[in-house]
């Protein structure tokens, strides 16, 4: 049977409607939706209608050069950057041979010189589209607008947003609201008193950062019993999350809860048994890597908070290649992957 988006639907098991969201990028589709639908429409030929009519536009006109897509990460080495990476090999190992090559450069930290470096590099090897992890910096927001305003150069931003910018689109989860959502886990499972611990990675990552904005903001308005002892920078090395947390505990031996924004979680577990505590604090993590998925199994943390790294990475590069090939717009600023509350029951 040809490919169509209602053998699609059946194929997979979804609404024609999902389809077409996941196909199209209208709305929020889970990630291991999303990559079923991709494949079967690429097993089934399928192209869609528009798709259909600029590339055979395209193919009537003076063929162009090949473009290039480059993307900017950070911290390579965290165990959430696996499935990130995942997403963005994939749609680059699809739009390779559509002729689309994409350019990785990554950095370890969350560095605005570095990150400077790397796309004053980019600009020189001649791309013609950028995805990045935006140090949230003056020097990283100037340079930025200069490259969309005097290049024009299409500009996504993923994982981490940063404001005052002229990027097309932000794909990733909506960080305050997660915050939110921490701090309303934390708060019932603390009975809404206590004293709590908040953990970030880098204050120069906006994601971290507009996490820790969102707890705390939840926290003061449906918790005000609540008290935060204070929020530390970790700079997603495990050694630090675990001295940050052994120092907490000795400070308050009745330290209730512990919200960890950014990287570094297995330090909460070095911590734990360290000091062997009775009862240890409620905690809340991100990101299901398979370290963390035990943590939660083990009993180690409460609750664990996805933001569908593989579809930020993919959903990011995707887009632009959409606004080179074919002049397409995101159809909203805001691409949000979904908030995946984990715990140990519905791994």
């Amino acid at each position: 049977m040809a490919g169509t988006i209602q053998r699609i639907a059946e194929l997979a098991g979804v609404s024609r409607g999902t389809v077409d969201r996941a196909i199209n990028g209208r709305g929020r589709v889970s990630e291991e939706t999303a990559a079923r639908i991709s494949q079967i429409a690429d097993e089934l030929g399928y192209v869609p209608k528009h798709r259909k009519k600029r590339a055979a536009g395209e193919q009537t006109g003076i063929p162009g050069q090949a473009k290039t897509i480059g993307v900017i990460t950070q911290l390579c080495h965290s165990s959430f950057m696996i499935e990130v990476n995942r997403g963005i090999s994939e749609i680059s190992a699809k739009l390779e041979k559509q002729g689309i090559r994409v350019c990785v450069k990554e950095s370890a930290t969350v560095d605005e010189a570095e990150q400077l470096a790397a796309i004053d590099e980019l600009e020189r090897e001649g791309i013609d589209a950028l995805a990045l992890m935006p140090v949230d910096s003056d020097g990283i927001r100037l340079r930025l607008n200069r490259l969309v305003s005097e290049r024009k150069i299409p500009l996504v931003t993923f994982n981490s947003d940063i404001v005052g910018t002229e990027r097309m689109c932000f794909v990733g989860i909506d960080n305050w609201k997660s915050g939110r959502t921490a701090a309303g886990l934390m708060g019932l499972m603390m009975h809404g008193k206590g004293r709590v611990l908040g953990i970030t990675g880098y204050f120069s990552n906006g994601a971290g950062s507009r996490r820790v904005d969102g707890f705390v903001e939840e926290l003061k308005n449906s918790f005000p019993n609540i008290g935060l002892i204070g929020v530390q920078s970790s700079f997603d090395h495990t050694q630090e999350v675990e001295k940050i947390i052994v120092d907490a505990m000795n400070a308050y031996p009745d330290l209730g809860g512990i919200f960890v924004a950014s990287g570094g979680q297995e330090g909460v577990k070095r911590a734990f048994e360290r000091l062997g505590p009775e009862t240890r604090p409620y905690v809340i993590i991100y990101d299901l890597t398979p370290k963390n998925e035990r943590y939660l199994q083990e009993g180690v943390v409460d609750f664990l908070l996805d933001q569908e790294g593989y579809l930020q990475g993919y959903r990011a590069v995707s887009l632009l290649a959409d606004k080179l090939r074919w002049d397409k717009e995101p159809a909203e600023e805001y691409m949000y992957t979904e908030i995946r509350i984990k715990t140990k029951y519905n791994l």
